[in-house]
Formats: C-alpha cells, structure tokens, sequence
C-alpha cells in the first residue's frame, strides 16, 4: 500500500494560512542557495499529488506558466508532469495536465489511491484535507517547514481533528535563512 505524506509550511505561533488565506509570510525569509537546493531537490521526489480545490487553483495558477519556468524551470516542469488529484464537489474538470477532478467521499478516494497506486502520494497545502485525513488515520508521515515568522492570527493545520494522534520524530534540519524542517511519522 502507498503511503501518504503531507508538506506544509507553518509559522511559528502554528498558522498554515494568513488571514483571508494570506501565504505570503510563507515566502518572506530570504531564498539561499542551501534553502533554494533543498526545495528543488524536495521537488524531484514523490509521486502523484493531492489538493483541495483552493491550493489547486493556486498551483495551477502558477506552475503551468511562462512565469514559473523561467523562474524555477526544475519545479515547474516536475510540478506539470505529476499525476495530480484535486478533491472538490464543485470543480469538473482542470486544464492543468495531468489531473484527475475526485468529488466523492474524501477518507473513502483516498483509501482507494492508497491502495492502488504504484508510489507514495503527497499532499501539497490544502489544510481542510490534511484535518479529515488526519483525524481518519490516513496521513502516514508529516514535514512540515517551520518558518521563522510571528503571523499573530490565521487558520491552524489541524482545526477540527477530535483525535491525538501521536508522532515519532524522525529528522530536523535547519537552514541558514532560518526556516526549520522537521519529519515525523505516525508510528
């Protein structure tokens, strides 16, 4: 069975998202060459992805464009040519290639992708999906990107989970721009 994993990034007070979905702050520490080698060696990695409709529209506002190949030509093209599932009730198709619209019962699609696919899955953002599917069991590992920024309100990664899941540690890493990086798996 794949195994499913999800890459955050969160402030230090515990926020994935600004005010009004603000995720500006995200990218507010200063991009050096060890942060800019791990995020596109980070990006090589993985298979298919998964997103709720709001991180989707982001992504696919970005990656498939003039903009993002000139600016990271390594992420944009890996970004394009991953299998990608947006989970949304509302969405019927997307332009952005490779991408199967899933609009049926999340813990249930999920299940089905763990057991059918050929390589491990990712969640990229999409905070309401990372809450069900982590009150449900099904997130096997975390990395989360602590970034060293104070946003004083927003949303939390984890509203709405009535479980406690409890995680093992297994890596940390810090950058010199000052972002920490830290792994942990459900045992």
């Amino acid at each position: 069975m794949a195994k499913l994993s999800v890459f955050n990034s969160v402030s230090m007070d515990g926020y994935f998202t600004g005010v009004n979905g603000d995720l500006s702050w995200a990218h507010s520490v200063p991009q050096d060459a060890e942060w800019a080698e791990f995020v596109g060696g980070n990006a090589r990695g993985g298979g298919p992805l998964l997103f709720g409709r709001v991180t989707y529209d982001m992504m696919a506002s970005f990656w498939p464009t003039p903009a993002a190949a000139q600016q990271n030509p390594g992420v944009a093209a890996h970004m394009n040519s991953l299998p990608k599932f947006v989970f949304s009730r509302s969405m019927k198709t997307s332009p952005w290639r490779n991408t199967t619209v899933l609009s049926g019962d999340l813990v249930s699609e999920v299940r089905q992708l763990k057991e059918e696919s050929p390589e491990d899955l990712v969640i990229l953002g999409s905070g309401s999906i990372v809450s069900q599917l982590t009150g449900a069991g099904l997130i096997d590992s975390y990395q989360f990107v602590v970034v060293p920024v104070i946003l004083g309100a927003g949303r939390t990664l984890f509203e709405g989970v009535t479980t406690r899941p409890v995680l093992k540690p297994t890596k940390t890493r810090t950058f010199g721009n000052g972002n920490v990086v830290l792994w942990y798996e459900k045992p």
